[in-house]
């Protein structure tokens, strides 16, 4: 079963910023800075922790990620153009 997920990052040096942003585009859609909507199986989850940890310094590096409930709504305030598909928005 394929779940959605929101992946936030804070990364502290630019060339391991790079490589997380060049990852996360292959596994999700880019929303904001450093944040990434992604529908994934747990495989794909459990994957996708595994390869961030490698481009990640665990010590100066922040990446959480959320587990979203199954059709909600979202809010979008202000300039809110990168809408993913199977989202439903309400304003």
């Amino acid at each position: 079963m394929r779940l959605p997920y929101l992946v936030c990052y804070d990364i502290s040096d630019e060339g391991r910023l790079n490589r997380v942003y060049r990852f996360m585009k292959g596994k999700g859609f880019h929303i904001q800075y450093s944040v990434f909507y992604c529908i994934l199986t747990d495989v794909e989850l459990k994957e996708m922790k595994a390869e961030i940890l490698k481009l990640i310094h665990s010590r100066y590096d922040d990446v959480r990620i959320y587990p979203l409930p199954n059709n909600s709504l979202v809010a979008v305030l202000g300039v809110g153009d990168r809408i993913p598909d199977g989202v439903e928005v309400f304003y």
